[in-house]
Formats: C-alpha cells, structure tokens, sequence
C-alpha cells in the first residue's frame, strides 16, 4: 500500500475511533445512562430495528434490557420507555423535566419549531395554553363545537347513503369528515366534499402521512446526518407542507380584513384578537408563523388520525358483526332511528362507549407516541439523563398490557365494561398520551368518534364485500402509525 493509502486508512480509523469514544462519554461521562445496545460509529442502533415494524424491534429490545434502556439514531441518544408505571413515572410524577418535544428531523426541517405539536419551552406552553382555552371554552362563534361535529356527521351520513348499498371504499369519505371539522373551527366554513380546493387540501394531508409512515422516512429521522443522500421524497413532503401553509395563509388575510375582536367567529379570529392584544410585548409567541403552523398542526392531526381511527373501527365491525348487531340494538333503545345523536347520550350508551374505545386500544395508531426530551439534566429511577436526551415513552405496551387487557391481542369490548355491563374507564386507556404533553385535541377526537360512529350505525348495517371470515385486519404496521389495510364495503339503509 502506498504513502497516501496508509494515510487515508489511518485517519479513516481515527475518526471511527473518536467517533465511537465520543458516543461512549456522552453516555458514562455526563450520566449514568439506562442500558442499551452498543452503537456502531456514525449510524447507532439502526441495524438492529427494522425499519418495516419499529414497535416490534423495541418490544424485543425490552426483553433484553427491561422496561427502560438507551438506544442512539446515529449520533442522537435516546432513551426508551417500555410499560405504564414507567410512563406515568415520567410523563406525570416528574412531568415538568419531560416537556421538551424530541426532534423528528424530517418534520423540524420545514417547521422549524414553529406551531404547538413540535414546539418547546415557552412558545409551546403560551400556544398550547391559549388553543386549550379557546377549545374548551368558546363556543367558536354562535355554534358549539359539538353542533359542527353533529353537523358533519349527518353530511357524512348523506354521502354514504349516495352509494345505494353498493360495494364503496370508505377512506376518502371518512377524511373529508374531521377535516371539516377543522375546517369549520379554523375557518368558521365548510367545504363540499367535491370542492376543489377541499380536495386539493385532502390529498397533502394523506400524501405527508403515507410518506411518514414509509420505512423511507425512518431512515430520515434516524439517519439525518446522512439525509443528503437519501432519495428525493423528503422535498415531496416539504413542498406539501409549503402548499398547506399557503392554503392558511389566504384564509388568513381574508380574516385579517374583516376582524372584529369583539365577536370573534372562529380560532383564527380568536388567534388573531390574540396578536393585537399582545403587539407591545416582546415575549409573546403570538405571531404570524406561528398562527399558520399551529392551524396546519391541527389540520395534520385532526384528519388523518381521526378518519384512519373510523375507517379501521369500521372493518372491525365487519369481522364481528355481534358486535355492530349489539350497538344497534343500544342505539334504537337509547336514541331511536331519528333523533341526531348528541355527546349526552354517551353516559346512557356503555357498550357503544367501550367499543369506541376498544378500537382505539385494539389499533395501537401511534404506538411509539410523539418524542419527548428532558429540559435538564434529571435522575430518572438508578439512571440520569443528561439534558437533551429524546425519549421516547412507547403507547403499544400499555395499550397491549395483558395484566390491564385479558388476551389483549383480541378484539372484545368487555376491557372497558365491568360485570354489570357498565363502562370501566382504564389508567391504560393512552392512545392519546398522558400529561402535560397528551393529544391538544384529544376532546374533540372523543366527540367524533362517538358520534361518527354512532351516526353510521344508527343509519346503516354494514355489510362486507365477499366473505366475512376472510376480512384481514392485520396492520399495516410501521414506526409512525398503524393503518388499516384497504376495503370495500356496503351501506344499507336501516
């Protein structure tokens, strides 16, 4: 080998080893860090996941280390939780040291921290304060919320009875629902499910969602030193962000026009009384930027989780007809083949409340929940995590703990009734997440599901295309979310 070749391996060499040294005194010199594999240089744990199915490479991972060990995404040190009582140990007891929001590169690189989903520190605490509050406690103008959701449902309702009982693929119809929800809150306006622009909106979110979900994605988030040379879909996913945003915008100015502060219409009128209120004080986060990010927050997770969330409790009430059989029969009794169905009538409807929230825990949506990150350095149990760390509190261990959940794997909407036939609430029930942190519009989402899926089935028995004892329900597993396989349905008019 030549001067030049010895040179070049003997650096290469040095850099591996710096490299690796590096990882290691992050972990031993700054802390006592919980167990984990050893990371290669440059790329971490990553071959040890597999990228197709992350929830179970960290399910096998528990086994080795226990409910909480350390993993790195190339240089990035993460710490994983495994199991409720370590949850709550974090996201509740010790709550105020787990508020940070954990980077997801391919996400921070066009938001830039801006909004309230993948905001931190003061910024999030001023925007997630005033959305709660508006959410909670205003009406959105002269309709409750509640009233728009009823509203929604029964257009809903129209648009299934226009297939005439014919074999109907249900994933468009059930997104254009929530997304008028958010429409109408944001906006004060709905769409027509034809609209345009409606539709042009429906395709971004479902686009950037796929192209989270895809095995792609995780090598961005994880690998992000290493993003430059990945493919180009991350730019499709920018780009769709960038329209969205362009979308808000316009509605925005149009807004900005006709305020009136004294009888706001909407979040945005509200958002933007908000800005005037606060244009004298260099400490507010109330800007543009961060109105328009905010909105495309909860257009992102308003949609596609809720509507994926239907969509899949739909198939499941194909592969267990007794039990869309048995919450017809609590409908008629309850409700009757008439009347609109209001949120009051939850408290009166046990079984349809358990089933609602069964398919919740049975689809295990976001299974590895959002990250977090420490705000500073903190003993957490025998361990201490330096400042900066990501974590990572895992949803699908709780949702699928047997001790909480008999047979857990099973469908059965007896998890959340007791033996008198009474709705059983659960600590487990965290598809939503728990503390500071959990789902903004976690309300909202209840309210949906009940009375979406309350509407369609006091309207229609669902009825499987080809035989019922082949519907698959298996997901579609990946890191960011389980999605339903794709179907086919009849809707026949009760």
């Amino acid at each position: 080998m030549d001067p030049w070749g010895l040179t070049t391996t003997a650096l290469l060499a040095c850099v591996i080893f710096l490299t690796f040294f590096s990882l290691w005194s992050q972990g031993f010199k700054r802390g006592k860090l919980p167990p984990g594999p050893t990371p290669l240089p440059f790329i971490g744990n990553i071959l040890q996941l597999d990228l197709k199915n992350i929830t179970a490479s960290f399910s096998q991972l528990c086994e080795k280390y226990g409910p909480i060990y350390t993993l790195y995404f190339g240089t990035q040190r993460t710490v994983v939780l495994h199991g409720y009582d370590i949850l709550k140990e974090a996201l509740i007891d010790q709550g105020d040291s787990f508020l940070e929001r954990g980077i997801v590169p391919m996400i921070e690189d066009v938001v830039k921290g801006k909004g309230v989903v993948f905001s931190s520190g003061e910024r999030w605490k001023q925007i997630r304060r005033f959305s709660l509050m508006t959410l909670r406690n205003f009406g959105m103008g002269k309709r409750s919320i509640e009233e728009r959701v009823q509203e929604e449902a029964q257009c809903l309702v129209e648009e299934f009875r226009k297939t005439n009982g014919e074999p109907t693929d249900p994933t468009f119809i059930l997104g254009c629902a929530p997304c008028n929800v958010i429409c109408s809150i944001l906006f004060h306006e709905r769409f027509n499910y034809n609209d345009e622009k409606f539709l042009k909106l429906m395709n971004l979110l479902n686009e950037n969602f796929q192209l989270l979900n895809s095995p792609w994605a995780q090598l961005y988030n994880f690998l992000p030193a290493f993003r430059v040379y990945l493919p180009g879909k991350h730019k499709i996913f920018f780009r769709n962000i960038e329209e969205m945003k362009h979308f808000i915008l316009e509605k925005v100015k149009e807004h900005q026009k006709m305020l009136d502060p004294s009888n706001p219409q909407d979040y945005i009128d509200c958002y933007l009384s908000k800005m005037q209120q606060e244009k004298d004080n260099p400490q507010s986060e109330f800007d543009l930027e961060n109105l328009i990010m905010t909105a495309a927050d909860l257009f992102a997770a308003g949609t596609e989780t809720t509507s994926n969330t239907i969509r899949y409790g739909l198939l499941l009430m194909l592969k267990h007809p007794e039990v869309q059989a048995k919450i017809q029969e609590e409908i008629d009794h309850v409700i009757g083949r008439n009347r609109v169905p209001s949120i009051k009538d939850r408290q009166d409807m046990p079984y349809m409340d358990a089933v609602v929230h069964e398919v919740q825990r049975f689809i295990d949506l976001l299974p590895l929940n959002l990250p977090h990150a420490v705000n500073r350095d903190i003993h957490f149990q025998q361990y201490v995590l330096p400042k900066g760390t990501t974590v990572f509190p895992l949803l699908s261990p709780v949702l699928y703990d047997d001790k909480e959940f008999h047979n857990s794997d099973q469908f059965d909407p007896q998890h959340f009734l007791d033996k008198n036939g009474k709705f059983r609430k659960s600590d487990c029930f965290v598809p939503f997440s728990i503390g500071k942190r959990s789902c903004l519009g976690e309300g909202l989402a209840r309210m949906e599901l009940f009375l979406f899926f309350t509407s369609i089935l006091q309207n229609f028995t669902l009825k499987p295309v080809g035989d019922p004892n082949g519907i698959s329900i298996n997901k579609n597993h990946a890191a960011f979310a389980n999605i339903p396989p794709c179907y086919q349905l009849c809707f026949l008019p009760r």
